[in-house]
């Protein structure tokens, strides 16, 4: 009987959780049965597992395998598990040595090719990871630039399945991920544009200043849009813990664009007034999306046509209007 464990991590809600991966590998018939509450995603890593094994030059093991999630009662998502469960099965079979794994976060889903592709979420999954000690992150080579935001963790760039097992035997090393770009100059709508409207000027100035919320009235094309889209250019830039919490939301929900910096300026949000429940609080089937509401974290969400608004999604979103938050 042989075992082996690798750490990953998962998502809960916005947050990430840290997951032991452990592989035991048996006699008996061969197969592999994966427990700990995996969802579908992660069911079918079976499958692209076994091929990404075998075609990266490796041997499968014809023998019965259990793989478990660590800790079991959490819900697992997702396919950044794939990576992970590769590396436990063949360091299971002895051909691995995983003690170069010792205090590294692996991350990244497997084609069946052998390639690693990107995940969600793999900010917060790292951030996480470094939170717990973690002094290394084997992601995504898509993902890495994302990962190296994260400070105190060094970050490798893995494109497959063979150069990691490369990189652990001490065969080649994995590259660093690209440098972080500089923040783009802001190209952001100011209140110096606006000719006129002094009233409403000055309350937007008072809703920014205060953390108010704000109702505008008025005729079609009488400027309250224009209004409510230059209020983020009064609120100050985002500090290094509020920037973390704001990218790694983009992030989960799958709109930070690969090798973009942190988000410095408050985001700003403008569903529509037709828009669901789910995508103004978040949800979806697998992995949860965080919906408008907190994409507006730390900055603000503007709402229009309220007579529009069907009574369903405006009554949701009462308590986050009242609390402003969003759980």
């Amino acid at each position: 009987m042989s075992y082996a464990r690798v750490r990953c991590a998962g998502l809960l809600g916005v947050t990430g959780e840290l997951v032991e991966i452990e592989a035991m590998l048996a006699d008996g018939l061969p197969g592999i049965t994966v427990t700990g509450l995996p969802d579908s995603a992660l069911n079918e890593a079976r499958e692209r597992v076994r091929a990404a094994i075998a075609n990266s030059g490796e041997t499968w093991p014809m023998r019965r395998i259990t793989v478990n999630l660590y800790p079991a009662d959490l819900p697992k998502r997702g396919s950044s598990f794939d990576l992970g469960i590769a590396l436990a099965i063949l360091g299971g079979t002895g051909t691995l040595p995983l003690a170069a794994l010792d205090g590294v976060l692996v991350l990244g889903e497997l084609g069946l090719d052998g390639q690693v592709r990107p995940v969600r979420g793999v900010l917060p999954m790292v951030a996480a990871a470094a939170r717990a000690g973690a002094v290394e992150a084997v992601v995504p080579a898509a993902n890495a630039a994302e990962a190296a935001l994260v400070p105190g963790i060094r970050v490798y760039a893995a494109s497959s399945l063979a150069a990691v097992t490369a990189h652990i035997r001490g065969i080649t090393g994995l590259p660093d991920p690209p440098p972080v770009p500089p923040p783009p100059v802001a190209g952001e709508l100011d209140l110096s544009d606006v000719a006129g409207q002094d009233l409403g000027r000055y309350a937007v100035e008072v809703a920014a200043a205060g953390g108010h919320h704000m109702a505008l009235f008025g005729a079609p094309g009488a400027g309250k849009t224009m209004l409510a889209q230059r209020l983020p250019s009064l609120l100050p830039g985002l500090d290094d813990e509020a920037a973390l919490e704001v990218t790694a939301l983009h992030s989960i929900a799958g709109v930070l664009a690969p090798g973009a910096p942190l988000v410095r300026r408050p985001p700003f949000r403008a569903p529509h007034h037709t828009a669901s429940v789910a995508a103004l609080v978040g949800g979806g089937s697998g992995l949860p999306r965080p919906g408008a509401l907190s994409l507006a974290h730390r900055a603000c969400c503007s709402w229009t046509r309220r007579p529009n608004i069907r009574a369903t999604p405006w009554t949701r979103c009462g308590s986050r209007w009242r609390t402003g938050s969003s759980r």
